[in-house]
């Protein structure tokens, strides 16, 4: 029971972060109204990794509905659509299983090249090779939260393609955008990760039971806290 107890309350400690992050903007999302890439791009899919694929989908699940409510945010298809990308992604990050990562990618380049409007772009979904690539390095950092946040773009790309009026142009013209973007969430990605890894790794090591994963790889000592 202290076990679970202590699983719980760290799925409630990221979710709350998660939280404080869905509400720091960081980029604009083009082509939509008041709609923005956050901070928690960047703190999110780590979830995944310290609690588990499935509680870490979970933390990031409770964050974006408590947001969604808290916020007052308005009911639409495509924002409930915007759920789903940063589970998957905190699911990848998380997970050791090869070949359940790859089936989304799969998935989204197969509906992005069926839309009309997709096909006549569809050099754009090529961009999803990268996670299921990214799949079998995961124990490199940067490429699995390259993996991460491209899996969680494949979402989205898909979900904008057939909710949001678009048009061939447009995505051709976020190719390069997109490059960007996406290096540096996974910049961001790894970056968070050190730094919860590390901390937690410290919490960890003064508690009787060993209750989230830490990559030892990946802790920066934290001697100030000594």
């Amino acid at each position: 029971m202290l076990f679970n107890n202590k699983k719980i309350f760290f799925v409630l400690v990221f979710a709350v972060l998660s939280l404080l992050a869905y509400n720091i903007n960081f980029s604009p999302l083009l082509g939509t109204n008041n709609q923005s890439f956050t901070v928690f791009q960047f703190f999110a899919p780590t979830s995944g990794f310290f609690l588990g694929p499935f509680l870490g989908a979970a933390s990031v699940l409770l964050a974006q509905i408590a947001s969604f409510v808290l916020l007052g945010k308005s009911v639409s298809a495509f924002g409930l659509a915007r759920f789903v990308p940063m589970l998957v992604a905190a699911f990848y990050f998380g997970t050791r299983k090869k070949k359940l990562v790859g089936i989304v990618p799969v998935a989204c380049m197969a509906l992005f090249v069926l839309h009309p409007v997709g096909r006549q772009a569809w050099f754009y979904s090529l961009y999803w090779v990268i996670p299921i690539v990214a799949a079998f390095f995961k124990e490199r950092l940067f490429l699995k939260s390259l993996g991460s946040t491209f899996t969680a773009h494949a979402i989205g790309s898909v979900a904008f393609l057939y909710l949001i009026p678009t048009t061939p142009i447009l995505w051709v013209a976020l190719i390069p955008i997109v490059f960007v973007e996406r290096v540096l969430f996974a910049m961001g990605i790894s970056a968070s990760f050190v730094c919860f890894n590390s901390l937690l790794s410290w919490v960890d090591a003064r508690l009787p039971v060993h209750f989230v994963r830490i990559d030892p790889k990946y802790v920066v000592r934290l001697n100030a806290l000594e």
